[in-house]
């Protein structure tokens, strides 16, 4: 069978040439035998701890390009969306994405603050973080249970967020009322 564009040619016992055009597949389905792939794993690597510091510490470059205002935490994150990507791609489950997403999240919006986030984007992994849940997603360990903690802690915040508002609503409607 030879591999011409989108067609599969193949040779019959008669030698007569059979054209057929080829089945695209669906996208891809992550299984227990497959594995983050490599420039992953190098990306996340870069990012987080790539430069020793002494035996036990080690910064990347998320920590360096995070010392630059706005542009540096924004770059970082936009790295970090290839390493999301990568796990959707791979059909990561969607709970498993968005403890992905919240580490980047929480990477970028405290790596903001002038001086303290440059320090917390030293010391937060997050790319190391996400790789953790992706090769243990791949490797059969799909932790359930910290999954759906997880989006019971973010529905439980954003019901917190909104009650704000509308506490205020109450209270302002209160003042006016009497």
């Amino acid at each position: 069978m030879k591999d011409v564009g989108a067609l599969d040619i193949m040779t019959t016992p008669s030698n007569h040439i059979e054209r057929r055009p080829r089945i695209l597949e669906g996208p891809v389905v992550a299984t227990p035998s497959a594995s983050v792939p490599a420039w992953i794993e190098r990306l996340a690597w870069l990012m987080d701890s790539s430069i020793p510091i002494g035996r036990r510490w080690s910064i990347g470059l998320d920590g360096i390009v995070g010392l630059f205002p706005g542009v540096g935490d924004l770059a970082g994150a936009l790295v970090s969306a290839l390493i999301v990507a990568s796990a959707t791609q791979a059909g990561l489950p969607r709970a498993a994405i968005a403890r992905m997403m919240a580490n980047v999240a929480l990477d970028t919006l405290l790596g903001g603050i002038p001086v303290v986030g440059d320090l917390f984007d030293f010391a937060y992994k997050a790319n190391r973080k996400n790789i953790k849940i992706y090769r243990d997603y791949l490797q059969g360990r799909k932790q359930t249970v910290r999954n759906w903690t997880f989006m019971f802690a973010v529905v439980l915040g954003l019901l917190a967020l909104a009650a704000v508002p509308i506490a205020a609503l109450v209270y302002v409607f209160r003042l006016f009322r009497t």
